[in-house]
């Protein structure tokens, strides 16, 4: 990590930050505009840029920057590992207690990060979120996934995935898991903290081109699922395996009983092969699926241990750590 780091005493106010895969053309203008904002606010920034394993000229451009802007710091990811990580790796990095994700490639623009933070400063909000004004070239394919996310989660923003600003701990309680920064508003509304919504221009990209296509719609559908199964089962995993293996079982239970009244009136072989058919599948599939939650159970108590090991350790962490 390279940084130009402010004076220990000064301890920013808001820590922007900002994933970068490949975007060297960009980031001279993105700073200079976060230069020509931050000047004039009374509350102090930083900014921390995730170089997240670029191949161009993106290391060598952030050098040269750190040198000229004192609120830039700098980490960098070895190979590409997407922006989750790179979020939690600039989260680990930043001071203050606000952060701001913003992307760096100039389609929103530095000059709107103060009316992000606003609500959050005031005290007004845990979390404010953008949602786009502008010609979106993925409006069709963002669209649905916002409807989708409302049906399933009932957030009361128009748009999920843009750039938005959130109190530390929000980032603290987030799952580490690929991609699922798209739902950090979902998650923090289910957590309890307030989410308010601002209009944010968006404008053309400035250079290189957009590292997301058509082939993240499946995945983003199999994400959206994993979060709503978290949400509804997470801490009770034998809720919904339990119920699903108990019916299965009942299923079981009632084809064995049909099937003893079968035998017992001599109503014929084809009958009770067909319901020994169903009883074998009932108790096999019911059991794994009861085994299953049992597991998940497991999984559970260790995930509530560790969440708790991790607020004792943030607990016990100085200002200075941060």
């Amino acid at each position: 990590m390279s940084a130009g780091d402010l004076h220990p005493a000064s301890r920013p106010a808001v820590s922007v930050l900002v994933p970068a895969k490949d975007e060297a053309e960009n980031l001279a203008p993105f700073m200079q505009q976060c230069d020509e904002t931050f000047r004039t606010r009374p509350e102090q920034y930083e900014v921390i840029v995730i170089d997240d394993g670029s191949t161009d000229d993106s290391a060598k451009v952030l050098e040269t920057l750190a040198a000229k802007y004192p609120f830039l710091r700098v980490v960098r990811h070895r190979s590409q590992r997407g922006i989750a990580d790179a979020l939690r790796s600039g989260f680990l990095a930043a001071r203050s207690d606000v952060m701001v994700f913003f992307p760096a490639d100039l389609q929103f623009k530095p000059e709107d990060i103060p009316r992000l933070v606003a609500p959050i400063l005031a005290g007004e909000s845990d979390m404010v979120t953008g949602y786009k004004e502008g010609v979106y070239e993925k409006a069709f394919v963002s669209g649905i996934y916002n409807k989708l996310s409302r049906a399933l989660f009932h957030v009361p923003v128009r748009d999920l995935n843009n750039v938005k600003a959130y109190r530390r701990e929000i980032m603290e309680d987030q799952p580490v898991r690929p991609d699922w920064h798209r739902y950090m508003i979902v998650l923090a509304a289910a957590q309890g903290y307030t989410v308010t919504e601002i209009p944010v221009p968006l404008y053309p990209r400035n250079a290189g081109k957009s590292k997301f296509g058509i082939s993240r719609i499946p995945i983003g559908v199999i994400d959206m699922l994993a979060v709503w199964f978290e949400l509804r089962f997470g801490r009770k995993p034998l809720l919904a395996f339990g119920m699903l293996g108990a019916g299965l079982f009942a299923i079981g239970f009632l084809a064995g009983l049909a099937n003893m009244v079968m035998i017992a009136t001599n109503h014929g072989l084809f009958a009770v092969r067909s319901v020994w058919t169903i009883i074998q599948t009932c108790l096999i599939v019911g059991s794994i699926f009861f085994a299953t939650g049992l597991l998940g159970e497991q999984i559970a108590v260790l995930r509530a241990e560790q969440r708790e090991l991790r607020r004792l350790v943030d607990e016990r962490r100085t200002p200075r750590d941060r």
